[in-house]
């Protein structure tokens, strides 16, 4: 069985949320799911001029630092991320590789200027986290509706989506966690 490292990264008022997620996960990807702190400073990711955490920077220190014997890393930060073509993100993930990251900052309906919902807080995040893990096992945007890999431009996007595989995507995902 392949361990997943969840990492917390300045997780605030949504670190409650880490042990369901990773309850979840683990069911979703049959991995081990360990948390870790982080073996970085977050802080080298910090854009000043921005004021947001480079995403990119993220995924770097990520595979420095937490890849050693684990199948997949996942940091989980409350921090306002983006890169350097868009205004946020989400979060991101290296395409067929070990690392991913996601944001519950702009999934936070709070942000909107709406009522607390830990609810729907979670759910976007267990969306994204599922999404961005994903394009670790090499999948890219799908298309069919309700997939959890389509393209999340916007929060509502989110909500639209499943937390579930397409059966292509489902497949394409089976296909590999098969050992070469």
């Amino acid at each position: 069985m392949g361990v997943l490292h969840v990492i917390p990264i300045y997780c605030g008022t949504s670190g409650d949320l880490l042990e369901p997620l990773s309850a979840n996960l683990a069911e979703v990807f049959g991995l081990q799911v360990e948390q870790h702190h982080p073996a970085f400073d977050p802080e080298l990711a910090f854009d000043s001029s921005r004021g947001q955490y480079n995403s990119r920077i993220l995924l770097t220190q990520l595979l420095h630092h937490h890849t050693n014997n684990a199948t997949r890393v996942l940091a989980v930060t409350g921090m306002d991320l983006f890169i350097p073509v868009l205004t946020y993100v989400f979060g991101e993930a290296q395409l067929d590789g070990r690392a991913a990251v996601v944001s519950t900052y702009r999934l936070d309906a709070q942000i909107y200027g709406l009522p607390a919902n830990r609810n729907l807080l979670f759910d976007r995040l267990r969306k994204e986290a599922i999404h961005e893990l994903g394009h670790t096992y090499n999948l890219l945007h799908c298309h069919n509706h309700p997939c959890v890999m389509m393209s999340s431009t916007y929060v509502e996007n989110i909500d639209l989506k499943s937390d579930r595989f397409c059966p292509p995507c489902l497949r394409a995902r089976r296909e590999a966690e098969r050992p070469a």
